[in-house]
């Protein structure tokens, strides 16, 4: 895979360390430092406020969305950027139930992430007209799709199993029970090639920083359909998304197409780290990146299970269904991840016994994977997770 031993020296690796944790945060690209400082010294420091016209500042939500919609497979000016991930899921959210007037659930999944879940409560209350949040097995989600549902929202890559959700079967029965659908893209968008237009989502978000590489911080996008967008009535009517926002005109007026979704200035910073992470994804085939993968995830799980019989795996062994990532089980798990973190493997812990790995094929290979089963292997037949300091928790795990 001579692209991959290309891609890799596109991005910043301690040495010393085999990093499994892009799943949670991906690392640098080596031009982001670099493009964050010409953004500052070009940009912000000789052009002052002219940015916003001299250097495409204002463009820059929809520029970038476009660039990174051929990664899930959005039309053209369906995918804007900005604010964050719980933020787009609450836009995309009420846009989508005031669509459905006559419906009142919200269907969703126990394996959601809960901030989407904390999202739909809130909004739930805040409207005030009897809508219900329904959770239920993720198995278990087509089966309660029916005529009271107003919206299908679902996480298509548990975070914490790496399950996958079969977006065109789901979508398809949501459709035909009258209900719309929103997709959750965080554990999806630069793991594998997302289908949105061609399964006929109605409406999605996702976040950069993960497998996307762009950085702590970096914005959020939303994907409406072409065919929503005019229907689509922004819930946080912010003034970059009225129709025209430097006339300062009193009231809200909703912008064309997908410049509706936008809500409040761009981060220009954190969009020049974007930049630079999607001008490496420009050159990436999207499946060779998912068939690396496979292989990638697929030799992990072989050469853990049969050492660390300990270990359970949380991630189905079909890999059509599941994400860029393997997870096992263990009651110690969060001592274990610690102790595999002190000799060089990263990879992070979910509650309550989630060891997670992420694999991306961009900056990870065969050689890392070998050597991340041996020293996990190590670990857990010595033992070494059990030390007093390794159980000790730290606020982000």
């Amino acid at each position: 895979m001579t692209g991959f031993a290309a891609t890799r020296k596109l991005f910043h690796l301690p040495r010393g360390v085999i990093y499994l944790d892009g799943n949670s945060l991906g690392p640098m690209p080596v031009a982001a430092a670099d493009r964050v400082a010409q953004t500052m010294r070009e940009e912000w420091g000789e052009m002052l406020i002219g940015g916003w016209n001299k250097a495409g500042w204002m463009a820059q939500p929809r520029a970038l969305g476009d660039r990174l919609g051929r990664l899930i497979g959005a039309e053209p000016g369906s995918v804007v950027l900005g604010d964050t991930l719980s933020v787009k899921v609450y836009q995309a959210l009420a846009a989508a139930l005031e669509m459905r007037p006559d419906r009142r659930v919200i269907l969703s999944d126990s394996g959601n992430f809960p901030t989407d879940l904390y999202m739909a409560e809130g909004l739930v209350a805040g409207l005030g007209r009897g809508h219900q949040l329904v959770t239920v097995a993720p198995e278990a989600v087509e089966d309660r799709i029916g005529p009271d549902v107003a919206v299908l929202m679902l996480t298509e890559v548990d975070y914490r199993t790496g399950r996958r959700h079969d977006m065109a079967r789901l979508t398809r029965a949501a459709h035909d029970a009258g209900a719309l659908v929103l997709w959750d893209l965080a554990h999806s968008a630069g793991a594998f090639a997302v289908d949105l237009a061609g399964t006929g989502a109605d409406f999605a978000a996702g976040c950069t920083y993960k497998y996307l590489n762009a950085g702590p911080g970096v914005p959020a996008f939303i994907y409406v359909a072409p065919r929503h967008q005019d229907a689509a009535r922004p819930a946080l009517s912010g003034w970059l998304g009225h129709a025209a926002p430097f006339a300062f005109e009193p009231a809200y007026r909703p912008g064309a197409g997908i410049e509706r979704m936008r809500v409040g200035t761009p981060p220009v910073l954190q969009m020049a780290a974007l930049e630079s992470a999607l001008d490496i994804w420009d050159g990436v085939d999207m499946a060779a990146l998912r068939a690396r993968s496979v292989e990638l995830t697929e030799l992990f799980i072989v050469l853990v299970e049969p050492r660390c019989p300990d270990l359970h795996l949380a991630t189905p062994r079909d890999p059509d269904q599941r994400g860029s990532q393997v997870s096992f089980r263990f009651p110690d798990g969060y001592a274990a991840m610690q102790a595999l973190i002190a000799r060089g493997v990263i990879g992070d812990f979910r509650a309550p016994d989630i060891m997670r790995f992420g694999f991306a094929p961009l900056y990870i290979g065969e050689d890392e994977v070998r050597r991340a089963a041996d020293i996990l292997a190590d670990v857990m037949e010595n033992r070494l997770w059990d030390d007093p300091a390794y159980h000790v928790r730290a606020a982000v795990t």
